[in-house]
């Protein structure tokens, strides 16, 4: 698996966030995105995801242009920015409901998630009583829980405490020996730089490799 980020920008209103890009994510990799936040790290991911059409250029997915072609891509698992879920509903229930639309999963596979990031003990707290963290383990859990082929997690460390932070690392690790492609973005850097195979710094709307 290849995706491909070729001459692209992104504007809104008249202000460029991203100018030319070009990238290449491949499987078998951890890639890290750094920068502050505004620098246009949440922007390309929503790109890559199918969220925001490129203003100019393309996104490649095995040279296919799901975007062009009005398709999402597939075998994404993503988190992105804030993780939202229904309020009334348990951890356990929202992951339920999510993974009622494909129906790929089991609801061991389900609370075999749930035990990876830390959570299975408050999955039946409704959402609306969750911390910080709790919710985003579950914007976590939500993201890896369908075997996806690549992942995409923005700040997935924020508001997770250390134990379950390196947790997560472990974790990540071995869905990269699965030949995954595995697109982490953070605003610090520490939570990056050692994770990571390959780390993007993004400044000025631009990218350069630090790693």
């Amino acid at each position: 698996m290849k995706i491909q980020i070729k001459n692209v920008s992104k504007s809104f209103k008249k202000i460029n966030v991203l100018d030319n890009i070009n990238l290449t994510f491949e499987s078998g990799k951890i890639y890290g995105l750094i920068g502050r936040n505004g620098s246009g790290k949440s922007v390309l991911l929503k790109m890559i995801c199918g969220f925001y059409t490129p203003s100019s250029g393309e996104i490649l997915f095995d040279n296919v242009n799901y975007i062009k072609n009005k398709e999402f891509p597939k075998n994404v698992g993503a988190l992105i920015e804030s993780p939202s879920f229904l309020p009334d509903l348990t951890g356990y229930q929202n992951l339920e409901l999510l993974a009622s639309i494909q129906s790929k999963i089991s609801d061991n596979e389900i609370n075999d998630i749930l035990k990876k990031v830390n959570l299975f003990e408050e999955k039946n707290k409704k959402y609306s009583n969750y911390s910080l963290g709790m919710k985003q383990k579950l914007g976590v859990a939500q993201a890896l829980m369908e075997d996806p082929k690549i992942i995409i997690l923005d700040e997935p460390f924020n508001g997770i405490e250390n134990e379950t932070a390196q947790k997560l690392r472990n974790l990540l690790v071995e869905e990269k020996k699965k030949d995954k492609i595995i697109i982490l973005a953070s605003h610090i850097k520490d939570d990056i730089i050692n994770l990571a195979d390959i780390v993007y710094e993004f400044d000025n709307n631009n990218v350069k490799k630090i790693n």
